[in-house]
């Protein structure tokens, strides 16, 4: 019996590791230690997976073959890089950007090419189409350091968008570069070729860039509450895609990339099932496909004589000074900083996915031999390795220089840390209401979102309490798997206006949240609405909302705003929210007023070109404003208190105006904060005009 155990348990263990549990085990293993071990010691986990991988590979340790299941996790690893690359691309930086994402993807093709192709045909001596295919190479890159950008919260800079954006124009001319190289390189091509390939380009395009986007709405419209089939599908919609472009003679990654820009503007960066999308990606996905990326490094064949070694280096070379050289003009022209050149060098300077794909592609097709194959693997190691290194400096300087700036500006204290107060009436409908204040949350405080319900002073006061608190805890344990922050706070007041306003002078609140009133009778009308009273009381930035609809479905954000609006306390506030609100959904803003209002919010450097402007004045016209505004548009009304300098008599009834205009689009009435007095705080002093 003994005998028998021992026989199966060294079975069990003998390499390669055929156990799958324990193969997936080893991986977990690797993936935790590396990554506490080089945080400890500031160091890329990247390097870190890529070398334990060298070491637990076929051409190490073999612990690990390199076999059907671990391809599969490389395939899936590369794709999510890709596919969270295009997810989080910021579209409005994009479109005003994508001349510049051209002019340096343009740059970072020509350059590499222009250095490798002199080097390979004269320096290593190789024939012209050698030559130029190995150049080709050289072009291309892998955003294996993405994650690092993502981690260190520098995604949206200007410098990581104008590259994510010129590696989908690199990877797609090399890609296609292969393909005619490999399909008819030294025959020549006929045009069935040429035909073939603008047609599956076309078809590709138009199921990915149209079809796609309108299955995902309706999806997400039907499946509104089930988050879990939210990540399957997304799933599904990457690898269909993957498909898709493998289908059409392209390569996987970039259908994966293009599936993540047609799902842009419909998963928000701060939304839940962002955070599950890039959870499971960090965690697992990534980290085994870079562990598979060292395993296909064959150290004793790179090592075999002083040939390989020569055409590594120079490649490796010439690959990093391609790159850098792109990355210097590009600082150049567009007046960048050290760190953004950088940034962008770093980001740019990894090679993996495609180039793996020319260099095996080419190899077997007669094309390349050993000593590129050989030196190209070095090449991928050591690119990975800069490209990480680089990367983290980059985004570290580039995140403290964002971190200097002040936290957004609160009534009761000049440097303290947002606080959004969401007052809930109805629990079971608070999901779009929430989602909004996440959206539009200063992402540098660290306050959670507040919950608050009112209930009445009375005999079942506690009860009350008890059952309000029972019905948001879904939604707090919701935000809390995704790594959001809220709290619920429940008071006992008198009346629901009353309780609103002390709660949120008490929690020093920058922003409360309300839901939009309801029809009222006789008795509301006769003691006065809780609403109306609210907004009448409250001191603060309220945001009035009836959002029945996710705010994802919607293409474009319209803010109708009166004349003055500029001169009010509120108005930066408002402003930025409404421009955060935008970059969450990739949406344009469309801003109805008065130009004087428009040059003040033209002027703000970091928000002006998420907006355009349209001259609106004609407020006694009961908002006749309906030629400008689309079905799928998010309406945003501005209005004032009664006395202040931007107040119209036709504000009164705002919210009941835009229900009969607008009955079925989401909408939002903005109350911005008014200077007031302290001393007239108290609800019985007049409210104070301002000079």
């Amino acid at each position: 019996m003994g005998p028998i155990l021992l026989s199966s348990f060294s079975h069990e263990f003998s390499l390669p590791l055929s156990n799958p549990v324990i193969v997936f085990l080893v991986l977990l293993t690797i993936v935790l230690l590396v990554t506490l071990i080089l945080n400890r010691i500031r160091v890329p986990s990247i390097i870190g997976l890529i070398f334990a991988g060298i070491i637990i590979g076929p051409f190490g340790l073999n612990l690990i073959s390199n076999d059907a299941t671990m391809q599969m996790f490389s395939t899936i690893g590369l794709m999510y890089i890709m596919f969270t690359a295009g997810l989080e691309l910021d579209f409005n930086d994009f479109r005003i950007h994508q001349n510049k994402s051209l002019l340096f993807g343009a740059l970072t093709f020509m350059f590499p090419l222009l250095i490798g192709y002199p080097v390979c045909r004269f320096g290593l001596r190789y024939e012209s189409l050698t030559s130029f295919l190995t150049a080709s190479m050289f072009s291309t890159h892998t955003l294996l350091s993405y994650p690092i950008v993502s981690r260190m919260g520098v995604s949206k800079n200007q410098a990581v968008a104008i590259t994510v954006g010129g590696t989908i124009f690199t990877d797609v001319v090399v890609l296609i570069i292969l393909t005619i190289v490999t399909t008819g390189g030294q025959s020549g091509l006929p045009f069935s070729f040429w035909l073939r390939l603008i047609v599956s380009l076309a078809v590709f395009s138009v199921i990915v860039f149209l079809f796609i986007p309108k299955l995902a709405r309706w999806f997400f419209q039907k499946i509104g509450d089930d988050k879990y089939s939210h990540y399957i599908f997304v799933l599904f919609i990457l690898f269909l895609c993957g498909f898709l472009a493998e289908m059409g003679g392209l390569e996987a990654i970039i259908g994966a990339f293009a599936a993540g820009l047609a799902l842009n503007q419909l998963i928000p960066h701060s939304s839940a099932l962002m955070n599950r999308i890039d959870f499971f990606g960090n965690a697992l996905f990534i980290p085994i496909f870079l562990i598979s990326v060292g395993m296909i490094v064959n150290l004793s064949v790179v090592m075999d004589g002083w040939n390989t070694i020569k055409v590594a280096l120079v490649l490796t070379l010439v690959a990093l000074i391609g790159k850098y050289v792109a990355a210097f003009f590009t600082q150049k022209i567009f007046h960048y900083s050290a760190s953004q050149r950088n940034l962008i060098f770093g980001l740019s300077s990894s090679h993996a996915a495609a180039t793996l794909a020319i260099i095996i592609t080419g190899f077997h097709a007669g094309i390349l031999d050993d000593y590129i194959l050989n030196g190209t693997i070095i090449l991928i190691l050591l690119t990975c390795v800069v490209s990480s290194v680089v990367t983290q400096k980059a985004a570290r300087e580039i995140a403290l220089q964002q971190n200097n700036g002040q936290l957004t500006k609160s009534f009761m204290g000049t440097f303290a840390q947002e606080k959004i107060l969401v007052s809930i009436a109805n629990p079971p409908n608070i999901g779009h209401l929430i989602d909004f204040a996440f959206f539009i949350k200063d992402k540098k405080s660290e306050n959670p979102i507040s919950l608050l319900g009112v209930v009445s002073n009375n005999i079942e006061a506690e009860k009350n309490i008890i059952n309000f608190r029972r019905e948001l805890q879904e939604s707090v344990n919701s935000a809390i798997a995704a790594e959001l922050k809220v709290d619920i706070i429940t008071t006992i007041d008198h009346n629901i206006p009353d309780g609103i306003v002390r709660t949120a002078r008490e929690t020093m609140a920058d922003i409360v949240f309300m839901g939009w009133p309801g029809k009222m009778g006789l008795f509301e009308r006769w003691i006065g609405d809780k609403v109306e009273t609210t907004i009448k009381k409250l001191d603060k930035n309220l945001f009035i909302c009836h959002l029945e609809k996710p705010l994802i479905t919607h293409n474009r954000i319209v803010v109708i705003s009166p004349p003055l609006a500029e001169r009010e306390y509120g108005f930066e506030v408002w402003v930025n929210k409404i421009a955060t609100l935008s970059q969450e959904l990739s949406a344009p803003v469309l801003h109805l007023g008065h130009p004087d209002t428009h040059k003040i919010i033209s002027n703000q450097k970091n928000i002006k070109n998420l907006f355009t402007f349209q001259t609106f004045t004609d407020w006694a016209d009961s908002l006749e404003c309906k030629s400008f505004i689309k079905p799928d548009d998010l309406l945003i009304a501005v209005s004032a208190h009664p006395g202040y300098i931007s107040y119209l008599s036709i504000l009164d009834d705002l919210p009941t105006r835009l229900e009969n205009n607008f009955p079925n689009y989401n909408r939002v009435v903005i109350y911005p904060q008014q200077y007031t007095p302290e001393h007239l705080l108290d609800d019985e002093h007049p409210i104070f005009t301002p000079v």
